[in-house]
């Protein structure tokens, strides 16, 4: 399995016979212009996970790309509406020699005074591949047998000893850092060191939006 990491929440998953992008958003373009996609996957509603602009001249590129998102989106008034199918909590999706899990359920809280959103956790799993989980803006949930981590690095709903235990509790043997386009330099490498030193999963910077294969 490839991984490349194109900004903030967006990860392309690639195998053999595969290509599935995870929360094209707006705070990085390193995702404009992909095609040959099988699948566009999103995660929540929020614009640094789904820009809507961008996104439509995306699936304009990729007319096959299946669009499976949180069921809220469905309801959003997006110029692609017709291509998108929800996936609730406990959906299981075959896209190519992919199945995808989504899991959780909520998007976490970022003050008591917001009200919160929907958000889907995906697990990806592939024969000879290793598991990957995406779990958009939520440590809340923390599945069994995951091998590759799409870690949230910062996020306004969350703090190190979350994020530590959140780790901790998925358990997977490496990481890669996410949702850290509010982080400069110094902050990404506080929070790599500190899992580093508190947790037992490796982790790779993939900022180079280079496919590394795990």
């Amino acid at each position: 399995m490839k991984i490349s990491h194109l900004g903030h929440a967006a990860v392309l998953v690639e195998t053999e016979r595969t290509r599935i992008l995870i929360d094209p958003g707006n705070f990085e373009p390193a995702w404009h212009g992909l095609t040959d996609l099988d699948a566009v996957l999103v995660t929540h509603v929020h614009p640094d996970h789904l820009d809507p602009a961008a996104a439509a001249d995306l699936l304009a590129a990729n007319p096959g790309a299946a669009v499976h998102v949180e069921p809220s989106i469905t309801e959003a008034a997006l110029p692609f509406a017709d291509r998108l199918t929800a996936a609730p909590v406990g959906t299981t999706l075959t896209i190519g020699d992919v199945t995808v899990e989504t899991v959780g359920g909520q998007h976490a809280e970022i003050h008591r005074d917001i009200p919160r959103i929907g958000n889907i956790g995906l697990v990806l799993r592939a024969e000879g591949e290793p598991t990957l989980f995406h779990p958009g803006d939520s440590y809340a949930t923390a599945p069994e047998g995951i091998d590759v981590l799409a870690m949230p690095a910062y996020g306004p709903w969350a703090a190190m000893k979350e994020t530590v235990d959140f780790v901790r509790a998925v358990g997977a043997a490496q990481a890669f850092p996410i949702h850290d386009e509010l982080l400069n330099d110094r902050g990404r490498g506080l929070v790599a060191g500190r899992i580093a030193e508190m947790t037992e999963t490796a982790v790779t910077d993939l900022r180079d939006h280079q496919p590394h294969t795990f």
